[in-house]
């Protein structure tokens, strides 16, 4: 597979002391000096890099090389490496683990017996290259997954309900239908442990951005036949769960439903309690965690 990228528009980092992965980024690939940033260690300690590899402090481990996109002198923000690296002109799209080590409790690098290398890509910044749009939000996917949050919300809110478009709490409620809907067709069903308890908790961080956008009833579930429609075609799976899903996940925003409303008006007593400057008391959200936000 091809993307043709346009290759000025490419930059490479690699750890400072990674002479081969440089070599073969100019030498071999024909990336000019100027593009390929060498990174050291920069997080307090040996080893301790953007472009160091580690799952832990202990286990298989090695340096990196990351590919960058840049998306021009319209956005704000220096190339990797530097004091503006922050920004989000220079994106990174791609990622190469050189897996070399295995790193022992006392801090030893020992050489792998069959070293490879773990290759990530990410497919919706790409995307984002390749539609010629900034923002992941911005790629086609996502902005019918944002058309649906925003219709299911204003469904929940009532009769003339047009909640802001733009709103950041709608982009989290497109992500999170993604995840709860995939996780629900894998197997897990909302519960107070483990994957289940996780499963929950993001469910209903979505149902409170759905609150605070005014939703007041069930909302979330509409969004699964919308997902379905995007990306059945490569999940079947998906398919074949969706009644299940929207089920799951309608149960789930029922219950919280009942409860969400008394923790709210708790918080918000609360706050309007509160002198100014005053320190807000955690005994509050622990006597209705499963309301508050």
């Amino acid at each position: 597979v091809h993307f043709k990228l346009p290759k000025d528009k490419l930059w490479a980092t690699v750890y400072a002391e990674d002479d081969e992965a440089y070599d073969i980024w100019h030498n071999d690939i024909g990336v000019p000096a100027e593009r390929i940033v060498r990174i050291g260690d920069n997080k307090g300690g040996r080893y301790m890099s953007d472009n160091f590899w580690m799952m832990g402090d202990t286990g298989p481990c090695g340096p990196c090389s990351e590919i960058f996109y840049d998306h021009g002198p319209g956005v704000a923000g220096g190339p990797p490496g530097s004091p503006e690296q922050d920004g989000d002109r220079y994106i990174e799209i791609w990622n190469n683990v050189f897996m070399q080590f295995n790193r022992t409790e006392d801090g030893v690098m020992h050489p792998l017996p069959k070293p490879s290398v773990d290759t990530g890509m990410g497919l919706e910044r790409l995307a984002a290259v390749l539609q010629h749009v900034h923002s992941n939000y911005e790629i086609d996917m996502f902005q019918r997954l944002l058309a649906a949050a925003k219709n299911a919300v204003d469904f929940a809110s009532g009769p003339g309900a047009d909640c802001d478009k733009d709103s950041p709490s709608l982009k989290v409620i497109a992500d999170h239908i993604r995840a709860c809907s995939f996780t629900v067709t894998d197997g897990v069903i909302p519960g107070n442990e483990g994957r289940g308890y996780v499963l929950r908790r993001i469910i209903r961080r979505a149902i409170r951005h759905g609150y605070k956008l005014g939703a007041r009833a069930a909302f979330f579930h509409r969004m699964v036949p919308d997902l379905v429609a995007q990306m059945g075609e490569a999940y079947p799976e998906l398919v074949k769960a969706q009644t299940r899903v929207m089920d799951i996940l309608r149960q789930e925003e029922e219950r919280f439903f009942e409860t969400i409303e008394h923790g709210m008006g708790i918080l918000e007593a609360a706050l309007k309690a509160l002198p100014a400057g005053g320190t807000f008391d955690g005994a509050i959200t622990s006597s209705c965690p499963d309301a508050l936000p």
